[in-house]
């Protein structure tokens, strides 16, 4: 008889945790957060990634429970000129390598997962896990290849665009600082749909966060893979325009995706609410309109985020404990937790070996 997997394990862990009891569900869980920013010189000697001044370091992970995180290739925009695309693909490199160099110099607690079956395999070791992802498709230009080559390196998602348009997409957050107009393409560009099309052959995630409503209902129309927000709130609770509106929450339902509620201060409330029981009311919102299955978690610490009760990885214990509070079950907190992210990322995989 073949062995059950880790996940079926933590899953009949849950089933027997006392419904009431926050540090056992926490604990029998897979605590997933989906976003989380390094500077250009993490895993060096000015930021080690075991104990380094960070929001995250792998002694922060282990003391808070958070076993596992997507950490950032993130490069910011800047003017679409031939320089500026090859100056991004190399922090692009930059950020990948700081990444490798985390799980080859501490393997004995962390190791990369670039799949869902490597999730699995590393939490049944009980080791950390880090995933990549990319924030800002900026860093491949208008070279699709590129996209290849993240893929190699081991990136798993990407967010189309960031603040500011690309030749992608449109952002919801446009930049007067390049002469962006309130729309460059009207949502997706056509080289923006090819782009799409290769992440889903490649078993990359198409990830909405930072971009315009229209890209985002273009790229859902266009992604056979459903798609993922890594970093977004309700807008209909806070009304940033870098939040979902239900509109597009009913069509990430419809798509199969899951929206990953983000703790960034400004896109959870006003500057008097900003608590982890403020995230949850957005997380409330978010299941009262889509269900359980379509709701994740993010901190996007390193980023700007951070709010009173999820500062940093030894704090997210608190949320665990919220959740608790508002009568989520274990098995509930699982599936916000990392359920709901790994199905849309095993589907991609799925569509992937499809295509």
């Amino acid at each position: 008889m073949k062995s059950l997997t880790f996940l079926t394990i933590a899953s009949l862990m849950l089933t027997a945790c006392s419904e009431n009891d926050p540090e056992r569900i926490h604990a029998a869980s897979l605590p997933f957060d989906s976003h989380v920013d390094i500077p250009f010189e993490f895993a060096t000697e000015e930021f080690d990634p075991l104990t380094g001044d960070l929001q995250v370091n792998l002694q922060k992970m282990n003391t808070g429970g958070l076993d596992a995180a997507f950490f950032i290739v993130y490069v910011g925009q800047t003017e679409r000129t031939p320089a500026n695309y090859a100056q991004a693909a190399a922090d692009a490199i930059t950020k990948f390598d700081s990444i490798h160099r985390m799980t080859d110099s501490y393997s004995e607690l962390i190791g990369l997962a670039e799949s869902v079956d490597d999730v699995e395999s590393l939490a049944s070791e009980s080791k950390l896990i880090a995933a990549i992802g990319i924030e800002n498709g900026y860093v491949i230009g208008t070279d699709l290849d590129l996209l290849d080559r993240y893929h190699e390196l081991g990136a798993r998602y990407m967010t189309l665009v960031h603040n500011g348009h690309n030749d992608i997409a449109d952002s919801a957050q446009p930049n007067d600082e390049f002469g962006d107009l309130p729309s460059a393409h009207n949502g997706i560009s056509d080289f923006g749909a090819r782009v799409i099309r290769r992440m889903n052959e490649l078993g990359i995630m198409v990830d909405i966060s930072h971009a315009s409503k229209a890209a985002a209902l273009e790229a859902m129309d266009l992604s056979v893979a459903p798609v993922i927000a890594s970093h977004s709130s309700v807008r209909a609770l806070t009304d940033h325009v870098r939040n979902l509106d239900d509109e597009t929450l009913l069509r990430l339902r419809d798509d199969g995706g899951v929206v990953q509620i983000v703790a960034y201060e400004s896109y959870i409330g006003n500057e008097n609410s900003r608590t982890v029981s403020d995230l949850i009311d957005h997380v409330d919102h978010a299941v009262n309109l889509i269900g359980i299955e379509h709701v994740g978690f993010s901190s996007d610490f390193g980023g700007g985020g951070g709010i009173d009760g999820w500062q940093d990885a030894t704090e997210t214990p608190n949320i665990t404990a919220e959740l608790v509070r508002r009568g989520y079950s274990a098995k509930d907190i699982d599936l916000l937790w990392s359920g709901n992210l790994l199905r849309v990322w095993r589907e991609a995989e799925r569509v992937a070996a499809e295509l």
